[in-house]
């Protein structure tokens, strides 16, 4: 809260902000869909906006998707650990530890879990510099 109160009164934002992801972290459905039940690590809502990206982690459990979805900006998912099929404009690839999948703005995407321990990702994508 002090780091939203320095910036709304014209203050210059601090040189950096180190976040303990344990402090962001909460179990909910995946978005898009709510297929099955993950943890979602929530990095860049500790950054008061405006922020210019979104930096996230999230662990799809066993049977868990985000589901197909329209993007209106690039975006990646990058593997941490697990298996998972990620899908863009109808076309499938399989993802595991160390791959990353860049998704085009426009394209309708989704990923979604396979194999027998949870798919761990982190999630980056730009916010809508015009958003409020």
């Amino acid at each position: 809260m002090w780091l939203a109160a320095l910036l709304l009164a014209g203050a210059e934002a601090p040189a950096m902000i180190v976040i303990d992801e344990a402090a962001t972290v909460r179990e909910e459905p995946p978005p898009h869909g709510a297929i099955g039940t993950s943890t979602a690590y929530r990095i860049s809502d500790a950054i008061p906006a405006p922020r210019s990206f979104e930096f996230r982690k999230r662990a799809l459990h066993i049977g868990a998707a985000i589901g197909i979805h329209p993007i209106d900006h690039d975006e990646i998912y990058y593997v941490l650990s697990g298996t998972g099929v990620v899908h863009s404009d109808g076309i499938q690839n399989e993802l595991k530890a160390g791959t990353a999948a860049w998704l085009y703005k426009g394209a309708n995407v989704g990923i979604r879990q396979t194999g027998s321990e949870p798919l761990v990702l982190i999630i980056a994508y730009p916010n809508n510099p015009h958003a409020p």
